[in-house]
């Protein structure tokens, strides 16, 4: 799949999701922005030095992504380095673990402020730069939360992902004249090394397999390999897709 010479903006892009899609991504010969926290600078520095001992290109750029100064920033450091935005994935994301009754108002605009805010931000400065350049590639992490309702997720968490869905459909409804495609990825559970250590809790372990057909979580290269994909020439012609990557969980 052709991602050669793209330069492609990956938020989240130190954590164990992002990581993942900015290795392949950057084997694949693009050029790979990893943009996280400020206090991310470590993890994502590591990450870069890996890259470019591959013989990738790669860079970190901190970031607060529900911070539209910061989003400026980024932005003209990108276009200063590579003159050019190719890929945008809207990876960060956050959740927290307590149902409706027992989450506060504040909580719940945490959620999304960061799993919904910071994708309009993104989206909203990497537009006009697409539109310049003749078009682009715009994907967002969703999740199977926002495809269905969940009964193990919070519902705040199933809301963003939800608005996350239809954020996606809507750009890309409005931009594919600019030659600007808009795709969300949605996964299930993926087997980051914070879910791993959950599932030592027998509960969780259960109700994450149980309702997957195929028998195991979602791991990190299955969704890299759907971005990849969905970033790349041969899916010239997506544009609107919630692709599931979930082993048949929301089939069910």
């Amino acid at each position: 799949m052709t991602v050669e010479g793209k330069v492609i903006l990956i938020t989240g892009g130190a954590g164990g999701l992002g990581s993942g899609m900015a290795r392949l991504l950057a084997k694949k010969g693009a050029v790979v922005f990893v943009l996280d926290l400020p206090a991310a600078k470590e993890a994502g520095g590591r990450l870069v030095s890996e890259i470019e001992a591959e013989g990738g290109k790669a860079y970190f750029e901190p970031i607060d992504g529900t911070r539209e100064e910061d989003w400026k920033r980024v932005v003209k450091e990108v276009l200063e380095k590579e003159r050019t935005i190719d890929v945008l994935v809207n990876n960060a994301g956050i959740t927290i673990p307590k149902g409706i009754e027992a989450m506060s108002m504040e909580e719940w605009m945490r959620i999304m402020g960061v799993n919904v805010g910071a994708v309009f931000l993104g989206i909203k400065h990497v537009l006009p730069h697409m539109r310049a350049a003749g078009g682009g590639s715009i994907i967002n992490i969703s999740s199977q939360c926002g495809l269905i309702g969940h009964r193990y997720t919070a519902e705040a968490y199933t809301a963003s992902k939800g608005a996350v869905t239809l954020l996606t459909k809507s750009v890309a409804v409005r931009y594919g004249k600019d030659k600007i495609r808009c795709n969300a990825v949605c996964p299930s559970t993926a087997a980051t090394a914070l879910v791993m250590e959950r599932l030592k809790d027998p509960q969780f372990a259960e109700e994450r397999y149980s309702e997957v057909p195929l028998g195991r979580l979602c791991s990190v290269e299955d969704i890299a390999y759907a971005v990849l994909y969905l970033a790349s020439e041969e899916a010239a012609y997506i544009n609107g897709a919630a692709l599931p990557v979930d082993g048949g969980a929301t089939a069910d």
